[in-house]
């Protein structure tokens, strides 16, 4: 017939070719495997922060482009919405005073862009939604100006055929559609990089997955979302409804959400490869035309496997897996989602202590908490702790080997268990003791205190609303206090409720 047949802007073939190219990039990760091509354990730890733009009266800006081109580092680059920002820090090898030297890196370089956005107008805001987006401001024509972030929404936009429905209830009830991913750049995260070797790949994601609940729960900053409050933790949510590509009858017949926790513990890194290949289309069918990764295999190379790396990138895993290359050697980590970012260098300094320390001992007990805990029973944990944060219960093995699950608050949990298998776990990664004692403290602190982000912005929210300022204007003046706070530096668990003047 001859024609070109194109749809959302590749042809029809690229699809069946990029599949092809994607059997050919999982045979050669498990000739890498068998092989054991992989790098040796280097303990490496890597961090990005997710970061939001507002002005000093605490309304979103839009305006990345300008604030980037102040800041003129390569730390820092565009995310999907013009709103925001992302920080990388450099890899670093866990031991000794790691945290407190991450913790400098990141005050001097959120400082240094904070003064270089206030010179446009504008501030760094490090939270996992901004309370004052409105639905307005979160429209394709506020999405960044880069190209894979616009192949990206039409490809989604068009698997799914029709508007993205956001239905989310919580304290209050938000309903409303959206033309476009756009709702998505209100999700601000953490992620947390572990380099680890393919025998130790499973152990640490498994634990990792098991910890997501109380990760939630001790570190919730997210409440509030286009005016409305919903969960503590409102960014799984969203995350999967504005990114969803199933409309409502392929829901009905359980085809999986692209934003996925997962469905069953793993034995390999390649168990979610496969499935990521097995159970999602592919939205951005880009092949390299440079390389063929068998014959790469075959002439004994490491293949970069580019096809691959960007397929994973488009399902959307609280813990991703991830394979690299760096200096012509082949490496995997366990990408941690999980965590909304802030509120404070030290906040987010503490959740990281706390995850490194705690997978690092789960994954080396002799009973791995998976063997014990229904996988899930581990989905249902994460839902109910973005539901209710640091108030909430979840289900976990009972201690010692009576069997069976008992339902805890996760701050009993956190303080009885979890905290002690943390320390051990820094010491295990030979983390200076007064490094391990201080940010563990802060994880102890909160619990002891039921307070973290999210609590303590809708406590100061209706403190507002309480001393007579309408919605709008309370998120905004809670967003201000927040700001101010949060560029203070002190945890969030010290930090007073309410505003000055108002006691609390």
């Amino acid at each position: 017939m001859g024609e070109k047949v194109v749809a959302g802007g590749f042809e029809l073939s690229d699809r069946q070719r990029y599949r092809r190219k994607l059997q050919q990039c999982l045979e050669s990760l498990g000739r890498l495997l068998a092989e054991e091509r992989f790098d040796r354990p280097k303990n490496l730890i890597g961090l990005e922060i997710e970061l939001n733009l507002a002005g000093a009266d605490g309304l979103p800006r839009m305006m990345n482009t300008e604030v980037l081109e102040r800041i003129a580092s390569q730390d820092f680059q565009t995310e999907l919405g013009m709103f925001n920002l992302e920080v990388n820090i450099v890899p670093h090898r866990l031991g000794g005073r790691v945290f407190d030297q991450l913790a400098e890196e990141l005050r001097t370089g959120l400082g240094y862009a904070h003064r270089k956005a206030h010179e446009v107008g504008a501030g760094i805001v490090m939270i996992g939604i901004l309370p004052t987006l409105t639905q307005d401001d979160l429209v394709t024509a506020n999405l960044s100006d880069v190209e894979r972030y616009t192949m990206l929404n039409e490809q989604i936009v068009a698997a799914r055929g029709e508007a993205f429905e956001l239905d989310i209830a919580g304290v209050e009830r938000l309903s409303c559609s959206s033309a476009s991913i756009a709702p998505e750049a209100a999700c601000t995260s953490v992620q947390l990089h572990l380099q680890v070797t393919p025998d130790r790949f499973a152990d640490v994601w498994n634990a990792a997955q098991a910890v997501a609940a109380v990760q939630i729960a001790v570190g919730a900053n997210s409440p509030f979302l286009f005016g409305k409050e919903l969960w503590r933790e409102s960014r799984p949510p969203l995350f999967q409804q504005a990114t969803d590509t199933r409309p409502p009858e392929l829901q009905a017949q359980g085809v999986r959400p692209r934003t996925w926790f997962g469905e069953r513990w793993v034995d390999s890194a390649y168990d979610l490869f496969e499935e990521n290949l097995r159970f999602f289309p592919a939205l951005l069918p880009i092949c390299d035309d440079e390389e063929e990764p068998l014959r790469v295999m075959d002439d004994g190379g490491v293949p970069e496997l580019q096809e691959l790396i960007l397929h994973n990138g488009t399902v959307y895993r609280w813990n991703r897996p991830v394979y690299a290359v760096a200096d012509g050697v082949p490496h995997l980590r366990v990408e941690n989602r999980v965590l909304p970012a802030g509120p404070t260098v030290t906040d987010v300094i503490a959740n990281a202590a706390f995850y490194y320390g705690l997978v690092r001992a789960l994954a080396e007990e002799s009973r791995p908490v998976w063997t014990r805990l229904p996988f899930t029973t581990a989905a249902e944990n994460f839902d109910t702790a973005c539901r209710h944060g640091i108030e909430a219960e979840v289900q976990w093995p009972r201690p010692g080997r009576a069997g069976g699950l008992t339902q805890v608050p996760v701050v009993k949990l956190v303080r009885d268990e979890l905290l002690p298998l943390a320390a051990a776990g820094l010491d295990a990664w030979n983390i200076e003791p007064a490094d391990r004692d201080f940010y563990l403290g802060v994880i102890e602190e909160r619990c002891k205190r039921r307070m973290n982000g999210a609590s303590w912005q809708s406590e100061t929210f209706h403190r507002a609303l309480d001393a007579g300022l309408g919605r709008d204007a309370a998120l905004a003046a809670t967003t201000r206090r927040y700001s101010e706070l949060m560029h203070k530096g002190e945890p969030v668990h010290t930090w007073p409720v309410g505003f000055p003047g108002q006691g609390g």
